[in-house]
């Protein structure tokens, strides 16, 4: 089977999808920001939350329900801010996992990848990973929301968290757009093997 990656190629297609794999699963998990409600443990993501209030009719309280799930609609996204790093997020995330699958396909594939489109794909890659990376960025700004307040003791504010902590899904998120932007970026230059020139 003929490729047409050089050595270095192969290195960058596998750790386009490991970046690719890092962001996209930490964007989908709603573990972004943990706090408690009702003594029960919350968390967030950009666009999904797991445990919240309810109210039961038959009792006339409120109780947590501790299952994850979807905001109801994009409007029921609790911030502005968070609605924008959902979006901005998502495209990087779509962004790096095209030019993750492209390039393993060119492990399989000759004449797939050239030079040039090696630099292309690595110049996708930084615009993914620079857009998620402004989705992090984005996201303490919807930390004044009230969902967010009820669960962090009515203390986080923009850029302050209260008594809420940081999740590992944010973490994930951004060191795979890190890792897209500066290593992948700088293999993809590496990644083509220079086109045979054919005499006619």
């Amino acid at each position: 089977m003929a490729s047409s990656l050089t050595c270095s190629g192969v290195i960058w297609a596998l750790l386009s999808l490991l970046c690719a794999a890092a962001s996209c699963v930490g964007f989908f998990m709603p573990y972004w920001l943990l706090g408690t409600q009702m003594d029960k443990p919350v968390s967030f993501g950009t666009f999904r939350r797991c445990s919240y209030p309810v109210r039961d009719e038959e009792r006339q309280v409120t109780v947590m329900l501790e299952q994850c799930g979807r905001y109801a609609s994009f409007n029921g996204i609790p911030s502005l801010e968070w609605r924008i790093c959902t979006v901005v997020t998502g495209v990087g995330c779509g962004l790096l996992l095209l030019v993750a699958l492209t390039a393993l396909m060119g492990c399989c594939i000759s004449d797939l990848i050239s030079r040039t489109i090696g630099r292309v794909a690595g110049g996708i890659q930084f615009v993914g990973g620079l857009l998620i990376g402004s989705g992090c960025a984005l996201y303490p700004l919807g930390w004044d929301s009230e969902e967010v307040q009820q669960t962090c003791n009515n203390s986080s504010d923009q850029f302050q968290l209260g008594s809420c902590q940081i999740g590992w899904a944010y973490y994930c998120t951004g060191a795979g757009a890190a890792a897209a932007m500066l290593l992948c970026t700088w293999l993809s230059c590496f990644a083509g093997k220079k086109q045979k020139q054919y005499p006619y």
